[in-house]
């Protein structure tokens, strides 16, 4: 049995030196494998590059009057008992559109007349009287004191004359303002008159749209500002459909300190189908202006943001976000996120991941139809 057990205690001696003895080896085979390459996409690239593009900046807003003129009354507590016009009339300056009640206004008036009247008739009188003392006192009948008096009849004649005049004008004046005229020629673009209603002088009664015109207060952002300037050219589009030239009046100088926003305004050539309150957008040609431009196929979009993978040094893909800008043809602007000279990824930009890396090959041309 000791024999056996001998045996066997050499036998694990010799197993375990050999275990010992190999491990070495294991270790200096595995430093000597030669390490895996580093798989690669096949890719073409194109650089960032700096061109001269025909621009348009979208605006959208608000469709208003150009000048909105408030129609009121300036004489109070009268009845008004016609009025002309109703919403979406077209009104001429100085054509009649709400009547008052004028029997108070009118009976003032004969008044006036009548004291006109009484007073060149008086005045006539006192002329008289003043050429026969004149008369009398060249012959010596009369003394200079009676002469004084009867010049003085007739200054006050001709003060009492001039005063009745102006009572009536005033009253002519009441008359005139029962009859409310249109201050400018436009459209009635509001109506809070009735017939029947008792007027109160100032409230506001009706509301024209100024010739007619109107524009569109289209929000602009503080980086297209400098881009946009009076005069330029503009297409303008409606929810319904609508569309009309237009050109640009007036950007506002100031910006909105809360949304960063200022304002174009907008003239519409033509009203057409549009309406003050109604919702549209400008489409406005701001001429040709530098862009850094890259092939749109490169733009690819991850967690819903737009980007591009850019080519480092080491030829891995790197996706960097970038602001896009117009569209012409198969080129995209770059607004953000890019330098110029910067290689991006064109074909086989969906299928990359950041980080990835990739083998260049020249882009095939495409065959001729």
């Amino acid at each position: 049995m000791r024999v056996f057990t001998d045996r066997h205690s050499r036998a694990r001696i010799v197993l375990l030196a050999l275990v010992i003895a190999a491990a070495p080896l294991a270790a200096c085979g595995k430093k000597e494998e030669a390490p895996k390459s580093k798989p690669a996409m096949t890719v073409t690239v194109a650089t960032a590059t700096p061109q001269t593009l025909p621009r348009r900046v979208e605006v959208t807003g608000t469709v208003t009057a150009w000048n909105e003129v408030i129609v009121g009354a300036e004489t109070g507590g009268l009845t008004a008992v016609q009025v002309l016009v109703d919403e979406g009339d077209w009104v001429r300056q100085g054509q009649l559109i709400v009547k008052l009640n004028d029997t108070l206004q009118r009976a003032a008036l004969r008044q006036a007349d009548a004291q006109v009247q009484s007073a060149r008739a008086t005045l006539a009188e006192a002329e008289a009287a003043l050429g026969r003392s004149q008369q009398l006192k060249a012959q010596g009948y009369l003394s200079q004191a009676a002469l004084d008096q009867a010049l003085a009849r007739q200054r006050t004649a001709s003060a009492g004359l001039a005063q009745a005049e102006a009572a009536r004008a005033s009253a002519a004046a009441q008359l005139e303002q029962t009859n409310l005229r249109a201050p400018v020629s436009g459209r009635v673009s509001s109506r809070t008159v009735v017939k029947g209603q008792i007027v109160q002088p100032g409230a506001e009664l009706l509301r024209l749209v100024r010739d007619g015109r109107l524009e569109l207060a289209g929000e602009l952002p503080e980086a297209q500002l400098n881009l946009v300037r009076s005069g330029m050219p503009a297409t303008i589009t409606g929810d319904e459909g609508g569309e009309t030239s237009g050109v640009v009046r007036l950007v506002t100088p100031r910006v909105d300190a809360q949304t960063r926003v200022g304002l174009a305004r907008v003239s519409l050539g033509s009203p057409g189908s549009f309406r003050p309150g109604m919702f549209a957008k400008a489409s406005i040609d701001v001429g040709d202006q530098p862009a850094l431009v890259t092939p749109q196929s490169a733009v690819v979009f991850r967690s819903g943001k737009p980007g591009v993978y850019v080519i480092d040094a080491k030829g891995d893909a790197r996706f960097r976000e970038v602001a896009t800008g117009a569209r012409v043809g198969t080129q995209v602007e770059i607004v953000s996120g890019l330098r110029e000279g910067e290689r991006v990824v064109v074909s086989g930009a969906g299928f990359l991941a950041d980080g990835d890396h990739v083998r260049v090959v020249a882009a095939q041309p495409k065959p001729q139809p």
